[in-house]
């Protein structure tokens, strides 16, 4: 067990991988241009989902967009392709230190699957597609960088375990959240059953589940689904947070998103040994002599990630 974590941390500092497919990075529709944006706003009709990397003042956070108004940002077979390929467009990217994934559709996060067009697929293709559903929310759970779900309106069924697979989550004041997947004699099917005991425990995520219930921004903060609610849009409020978290040393919050989740899932003494795995990672870098010598200096480190 303890060689096995050891050797996930290893390549998680090496960054070994394949080389991964780009998706298109674009801007921001006018209506959701962020001052740091150094391009002109352009819209992509053609695309569902993509990345907008800010500058400026705010350079380090990346914004993941979700962009199918036409079906409340349902998950299709185009929009979770397309969604696939942003995170892979993210995970190698050394300058991506936060990962903010949000909605362009008005009241929605996103709505779960894509209920008319699973009705035309055949047992085999509803397989493979909640496959790589499960896949694609895997993903976006093993990145790196820290990642916060902006939670504008109804995050249902596929939203909300998309928004679990996120470290953190900011809900707007329209939020709506819930697992209503038994009303259709159906469980949920891509990790909910999974992620939300180990969030609020088992008794409060059966109780969710076996009511399918749905929780405004106010009953999801009580129990712990969102860590945080906004008084407007959850856009401002997850941009926030992760200005907090972008000054920080890059590899140092790597390295504790990895001992966190890793941790949690074993052992203390194993998690303890895989703690001091993640520590061993920092120990050599530039940016904790940075780190040190800023604080002798009194003044604020330039941490490079490095």
């Amino acid at each position: 067990m303890i060689r096995s974590l050891a050797t996930t941390v290893l390549r998680a500092a090496a960054g070994s991988a394949p080389a991964p497919r780009f998706a298109a990075i674009r801007t921001a529709p006018a209506a959701f241009r962020f001052a740091s944006t150094s391009t002109p706003a352009v819209a992509d009709a053609a695309r569902e989902a993509y990345i907008e990397k800010l500058s400026g003042a705010d350079a380090g956070i990346t914004i993941l967009s979700l962009n199918r108004p036409k079906a409340k940002n349902a998950l299709s077979r185009q929009l979770l392709a397309e969604f696939r390929e942003c995170l892979d467009a993210v995970r190698f990217d050394s300058d991506t230190r936060v990962l903010v994934v949000r909605s362009l559709v008005d009241r929605v996060f996103c709505a779960g699957a894509d209920l008319k067009e699973r009705a035309t697929m055949n047992p085999t293709e509803v397989a493979a597609f909640v496959s790589s559903l499960r896949a694609a929310f895997s993903e976006l759970e093993a990145l790196p960088m820290p990642t916060i779900a902006a939670i504008d309106g109804a995050a249902l069924g596929g939203g909300l375990e998309m928004a679990l697979c996120c470290d953190l989550r900011v809900a707007g004041p329209g939020a709506k959240l819930g697992l209503p997947e038994t009303k259709l004699a159906i469980i949920p099917g891509a990790g909910g059953t999974q992620r939300l005991p180990r969030l609020i425990g088992p008794a409060k995520a059966k109780e969710l589940i076996f009511t399918g219930r749905v929780l405004t921004p106010a009953d999801a903060l009580a129990i712990g689904v969102v860590s945080r609610t906004a008084d407007d849009s959850a856009v401002p409020g997850a941009l926030a947070l992760a200005r907090e978290i972008v000054p920080q040393g890059p590899i140092a919050v790597r390295m504790a998103k990895l001992a966190v989740d890793r941790g949690s899932q074993v052992d203390l003494a194993s998690g303890l040994a895989f703690e001091q795995t993640c520590y061993a990672q920092v120990i050599p870098t530039e940016d904790r002599l940075e780190g040190l010598k800023a604080f002798a200096e009194k003044r604020t480190p330039q941490y490079k990630g490095r």
